[in-house]
């Protein structure tokens, strides 16, 4: 890439990051607000304002994943360690989102945490009705729809395998998780007299929907590596609440970059990174809904597993 600004190379984190910490406030406190005040608003912008809160939480936790906002990384963690999602312990999350960025191995079902395809073997074994789901979760539509549920229930009962399993570790961190967790459940439903059903649907499904929307099209195989992440330009609310993940294949080249720094380091450098990544653009989200809301992103089976 040409013409690199000096924070390109010098890594941002090292220092207390005033925009970061600012985020951090809006969203907790927001979070509080809306839960403490639920009743006095409208459902709908009690599922709208929660949904949006904790879908910001999951875009500030992988901003702590990889640094921010100090250069304490035991700050950072306990930054982004409160379980607003209830179903995603932070440690879990920060563990598999690294392992994804081995950039070699994107979209690859075994070694890509967050591959969406299936090996042929994983595909045959889903059967008749897992392989309609699967297909129908292939689509944006499907994906915003049951792909929060299947991305819930497959996570947890891979989980609770490796729980039976003994895998070391995995009773220590969903120990401190629930205890977590449990926490902001008496703080909905206890103290704030939320309904449990409204916070899960309002704010926890409604959250994952949006991660899905985000990350529905952010990989797609390719033979070179580089061309497996994709851009979406023009997104500026959804810019703002994925804190610019949706530059992708920047992050991925340098995922120290700080998210308010990230517009600025694109429009420096698109020319670049556009040639880098093949051409895989997206000009904004509803881009993305127009080729892809009832038809699949792409195949469902990885090419390279039998």
């Amino acid at each position: 890439m040409t013409s690199k600004p000096s924070y390109i190379i010098k890594v941002a984190g090292r220092r207390l990051e005033w925009p970061t910490v600012v985020l951090t406030a809006v969203i907790y406190g927001g979070f509080l607000a809306v839960t403490w005040w639920w009743d006095a608003l409208p459902l709908p912008v009690v599922a709208l304002a929660g949904g949006w809160l904790v879908a910001w939480h999951g875009s500030l936790q992988h901003e702590v994943i990889h640094g921010h906002p100090t250069g304490n990384q035991r700050i950072n963690n306990a930054i982004g360690s409160v379980p607003l999602s209830l179903w995603l312990p932070y440690e879990i999350y920060r563990e598999s989102h690294l392992e994804h960025h081995r950039d070699e191995h994107l979209t690859d079902p075994i070694e890509d945490p967050e591959s969406s395809y299936f090996t042929r073997a994983a595909w045959q074994r889903l059967g008749p009705v897992g392989r309609v789901l699967a297909r129908w979760n292939t689509t944006l539509f499907g994906r915003l729809t049951i792909g929060p549920a299947v991305m819930l229930l497959s996570f947890l009962v891979q989980e609770a395998r490796l729980l039976g399993a003994g895998e070391p570790g995995r009773a220590r961190i969903w120990t401190v998780h629930l205890i977590g967790a449990a926490f902001v459940v008496l703080w909905v439903t206890a103290v704030c007299n939320m309904p449990l059903w409204l916070y899960f649907f309002g704010f926890v499904y409604l959250a994952a929907a949006l991660t899905r929307l985000r990350s529905y099209a952010e990989h797609r195989y390719a033979e070179r590596h580089e061309e497996r992440t994709a851009i979406v330009e023009n997104s500026h609310l959804f810019g703002l609440l994925f804190l610019y993940n949706n530059l992708h294949v920047l992050h991925h080249l340098k995922p120290g970059i700080s998210w308010y720094r990230l517009p600025g380091v694109y429009r420096l450098n698109r020319d670049d990174l556009i040639a880098t990544n093949g051409g895989l653009v997206y000009n904004s989200y509803w881009d993305i809904a127009r080729r892809f809301f009832v038809k699949p992103h792409d195949s469902i089976t990885h090419p390279n597993h039998s």
